[in-house]
This record gives C-alpha cells, sequence and structure tokens, in this order.
C-alpha cells in the first residue's frame, strides 16, 4: 500500500475518524485513497465517490463566484456594498477592540466587495475571543458547521447589522463572516439564489455533479454520517444522511454550507491551476484566479489572524502561504480546511493538488494531528 494510504489507515485504526477519503495529484497522475467507513457503524464501506459536508472549503468556491459577477459589471471591487446589502449602510465600530459594544463609533468610510473578498469587513472571528463585540457576534454567527441553525437570509443580516465592527473596514482580517455576505452578495446581484449561480456557472460547466447544498434520496447512500468528539473522547452522530442535508437551507452558507466529493474538489482545483480555463472554456480570467490565490494581508493583519492562519496569509476565500512554517508550507500554496474535518490545497508553482476528506469536526482552528500527518505525507512526491 501506498504511503497516502498507510497515513489514513492509521488513523482510521486508532479509532480518530470511522472513514476518511485522500487525494493528491500531480499533473495528470492521481492517487485516491478510500478508507474506513461511512458511518462509526463500518457496515457501508468508504468509497472515492463518497459525500462529505465540507464546511469552509465552501470559502473558496463562493469567493470565485463574486469574481465571476465582478467579471461580468455586475459589481465592482471598490464598490460599497451598502447598494446590495442596504442593511449594512451605517456600520458602527467598537473604540477600541476590547472596548464594551455600546462604546462605538461611526465608521470611517463604507465596506466594499474587496472588504467581503479578503475578509476584512470588520466582522467575524479573532483571535481573542473574549472581545466583547466577538462575544455579540457569537449569538448571530452561531457555529458554521451547522449552518442549517441560521435563519434566512434577510433575517440575519438584520440581526448581524446590530453587531459594532470589531475594526474599520479594510483594517482587520477576521473569519467567516465576510463569506456568508459573499455568498448574500451573490443571490441579490445576480438576482437569483446562491445554489443556483453556483451550479450554472460552476458546478455544471466544472462537472462537479456531487456538489450543492443539499443531498437528494438517490444520493444518500454514499453520504456519511458527521461526528463530534463527546466529553469522553467517543465519537457521536451530530447528523445523518436523512438529516440536514436532506433539504436545501433557508440559509444557503457561502462560509459552509456546501456538500462535495473530492474529485469535484478537484475539479475546482484544477480550474484555479489552469488560470481560469476548465473543459475549454473559460471561467474566470487569469487575473481573476491571481487575485483570488495571491496574499492580501499585511503583517499585522497576519498577526492578528494567528489563531486562524498560523502566520500565513489570506486571499479571497482561501489562506495563501508566505512563510516556509512546516514542510507542507510552500509560499503561495492556495486553500483552506473546513471544521468538519476536510481541506483542500492547490500548490501553484508544482501543481500539486492535496484533498483530505472526513466526518469528524475538529474542536479547535489549529489543524489536528490526521491534518498534519496528511499534509507532511502528501508534500513532496
Amino acid at each position: 500500500m501506498s504511503a497516502l494510504y498507510d497515513t489514513l489507515r492509521r488513523h482510521v485504526d486508532d479509532g480518530s475518524v470511522p472513514g476518511a477519503v485522500g487525494l493528491v495529484a500531480r499533473g495528470d497522475d492521481v492517487e485516491v485513497a478510500a478508507v474506513g467507513s461511512l458511518g462509526v457503524e463500518g457496515t457501508a464501506p468508504m468509497t472515492r465517490d463518497a459525500i462529505f459536508r465540507i464546511a469552509s472549503l465552501t470559502k473558496p468556491i463562493t469567493a470565485a463566484a463574486v469574481l465571476m459577477l465582478v467579471e461580468d459589471g455586475r459589481i465592482g471591487f471598490d464598490d460599497p456594498v451598502e447598494e446590495w446589502l442596504p442593511e449594512l449602510s451605517k456600520p458602527m465600530v467598537v473604540r477600541t477592540p476590547s472596548s464594551p459594544v455600546d462604546d462605538v463609533v461611526p465608521a470611517a468610510r463604507p465596506i466594499t466587495v474587496e472588504d467581503l473578498l479578503s475578509s476584512r469587513t470588520g466582522w467575524g472571528w479573532a483571535s481573542d475571543f473574549s472581545f466583547p463585540t466577538v462575544q455579540a457576534l457569537a449569538e448571530v454567527q452561531k457555529d458554521s458547521r451547522e449552518p442549517h441553525t441560521y435563519p434566512e437570509p434577510d433575517v440575519w443580516l438584520r440581526q448581524l447589522a446590530q453587531v459594532p465592527l470589531l475594526h474599520q473596514p479594510g483594517e482587520g482580517w477576521l473569519y467567516h463572516t465576510s463569506s456568508d455576505l459573499q455568498g448574500i452578495l451573490v443571490a441579490r446581484a445576480s438576482g437569483g439564489t446562491l445554489p443556483d449561480f453556483l451550479a450554472d456557472r460552476i458546478f455544471e460547466p466544472l462537472g462537479m455533479r456531487d456538489t450543492a447544498f443539499e443531498v437528494p434520496e438517490s444520493k444518500r447512500h454514499r453520504f456519511t454520517t458527521y461526528f463530534r468528539t463527546g466529553p469522553t473522547g467517543a465519537l457521536e452522530p451530530r447528523d445523518t444522511p436523512d438529516g440536514d442535508w436532506s433539504r436545501l437551507p433557508v440559509f444557503p452558507s457561502g462560509g459552509g454550507g456546501l456538500a462535495s466529493t473530492a474529485d469535484d474538489l478537484l475539479a475546482f482545483a484544477r480550474l484555479l491551476r489552469s488560470s481560469g480555463e476548465a473543459n475549454g472554456h473559460r471561467l474566470l480570467s487569469a487575473g481573476s484566479v491571481s487575485r483570488m490565490t495571491s496574499n492580501h494581508l499585511t503583517a499585522r493583519q497576519r498577526e492578528l489572524g494567528m489563531l486562524f492562519l498560523q502566520d500565513q496569509g489570506w486571499g479571497y476565500g482561501g489562506q495563501v502561504d508566505v512563510t516556509p512554517s512546516d514542510p507542507w508550507n510552500v509560499p503561495g500554496r492556495y486553500g483552506w480546511v473546513g471544521g468538519t474535518g476536510t481541506t483542500a490545497y492547490l500548490v501553484p508553482l508544482t501543481g500539486t493538488i492535496t484533498i483530505l476528506l472526513t466526518q469528524v469536526g475538529v474542536e479547535s482552528p489549529a489543524p489536528v494531528r490526521l491534518l498534519q500527518d496528511f499534509w507532511r505525507c502528501t508534500a513532496h512526491p
């Protein structure tokens, strides 16, 4: 067996995960290992086409959709988002990050589309969860791994608008909220819905047949059970194939609502690797892909996001490595992780794509041992 298979097998055997699908693509050479089972009972074996809740691996796909609307001329990077999201037209900002939520000043300028793309709106998770504003955000943002708990987007936006910004627009990087805002922006600017836009402009052209915000009954035999680690360390089921993803959510989360497969995510990563072309058609300009996969953060902004970024940078919808701190951190490497135990990265310099899908939620932004072992295993040919 290969090193990839052995790595995944070891974590299945020690009970860390019921199963996993790992994929590494170097050019046209693709290796896939499917290990373990779809659920903890072990009756259904894991398969290459198994469907997983990919959580924050949704973020790069949503960012690509926003860039498509920019290329369509419907929105611009410098446009204030209040044109489409009027609920956010008069944001207030806490005087300092540790200030109470009622110690606020007006935003110095409007929030722009660029702020949304680079996650510098002023809303989102900070490295310090004790800030009063971050605690107030938690009443609205909820757990991004369970997007079906959200109210409809219009209601959620009104609730978010009552929470002050932690930083002035453009000044600080914060996690997640901006991606959910991107999803609402795509729906309103396109005049449709986020699920329809992604299906029409990304999933169908790329042949991503199993990627959606819901899993139909005909595919649920391939859909994994989702687990969280309980107080005793045992895996506890949190969602089944016939659970939340069996219906379209009222809030299609641009930050974490999609289900997908390893091969579908490979198709999306190949789109970025080929600078926006796929199957003889151009879906994104090379300039948009370059902008999406380039770091937009200053050293100070990276420091503010240390808990999530581990001293790396951020592009649009994903991390961009800027320092070779570990064997897998290659400058220019782009991708991200999902809180449901997923990860996907592209190394443009070598063309290498690595994807790992599991069904066990992580309890911290710091990468768990399985992710580290997978990245180490796939870092070199």
